[in-house]
């Protein structure tokens, strides 16, 4: 299969890399990684050991693929769209954080798949990318429902040795994985601690709350998760990731602009939406989004908010 990964970053390269393995895949992503990439190859360290030789580009346009892997920060959906429409795909899956394939679907005529990832990755080096935890890949219907499409983008990645399955009930998982996303990433990056932290200790009640109220969120939506249902999948995800520097305490390390608007902006806008309160996740965002905006990292509007993101 032709496989594009457009972001290739720390998880799009490790995806990107075991998926060369079996398949002919392209990363999409910023120099001096793929120039090493190009001249060595893909070296994969940590829980999986790897040696692929993906081609590697730093520009997108014009590409073609059986299926194209948005991978990017999700701040970036928009300009990443931009370029995949003026390529050829017969599906696009998004391993994002947040809930970004609605912006995917408004901007590409292809189909879109939904996608959550609990591999965790880091890039060491240009070239090199850590797998510092194996997970599983989980594609499927943004609206929920079987998707032959899903099945095969699943094989693919079984065929290739990642552990993938399809499902049937996207809407729900993408709202647990945002719900596992704001129980760790706010609370890791701010308080510069390892995943296991918001599993027990002064931590884990600001996690499990920020969670909870995601939950709430979802079920405004029509989307039936349960508090506990998001707590079990946030104490599983910290658990199997307990040494793991989440992506936000990375972009904090490397005073660097976060995903704190599609992960706490997405709850807190559609909370608003339906009348549901989310103050954890807005004392988070502040918190994150005031760091940010010290740094230089943040345009503001007057409220020193920071653009929507809803």
């Amino acid at each position: 299969m032709r496989i594009l990964v457009f972001g290739a970053g720390s998880l799009g390269s490790l995806v990107g890399g075991l998926l060369a393995r079996t398949h002919d895949v392209t990363l999409v992503g910023r120099d001096p990684h793929m120039r090493r990439v190009r001249e060595d190859g893909l070296r994969i360290e940590g829980a999986i050991e790897a040696h692929t030789r993906p081609r590697a580009l730093t520009d997108g346009t014009g590409e073609r693929a059986d299926v194209a892997i948005v991978t990017t920060k999700a701040g970036d959906t928009d300009a990443a769209a931009r370029v995949l429409a003026t390529g050829r795909y017969d599906t696009v899956v998004s391993l994002q954080n947040g809930l970004t394939e609605e912006r995917l679907l408004a901007a590409l005529d292809t189909r879109i798949l939904a996608g959550t990832a609990t591999y965790g990755a880091r890039l060491v080096a240009p070239g090199r990318v850590e797998c510092t935890g194996v997970g599983e890949v989980t594609v499927g219907a943004l609206s929920g429902g079987q998707e032959p499409a899903a099945e095969r983008v699943a094989s693919a990645f079984r065929a290739a040795g990642i552990t993938a399955a399809s499902a049937a009930d996207m809407p729900r998982r993408r709202f647990r994985k945002l719900a596992v996303n704001a129980g760790i990433n706010g609370p890791t990056a701010l308080a510069d601690v390892d995943n296991a932290a918001v599993a027990a200790g002064p931590a884990s009640e600001v996690a499990r709350e920020a969670a909870c109220e995601v939950a709430a969120v979802a079920r405004a939506e029509g989307v039936d998760l349960s508090n506990g249902d998001a707590l079990a999948a946030l104490e599983r995800v910290a658990d199997a990731t307990a040494a793991n520097h989440s992506s936000m305490r990375q972009d904090r390390a490397a005073e660097r602009s976060t995903e704190v608007d599609a992960i706490y902006g997405a709850a807190i806008d559609r909370g608003e939406t339906h009348g549901v309160e989310t103050p954890t996740c807005r004392t988070i965002a502040a918190l994150v989004r005031a760091w940010e905006r010290e740094r230089g990292l943040r345009p503001t509007d007057a409220a020193g908010r920071g653009p929507s993101h809803r």
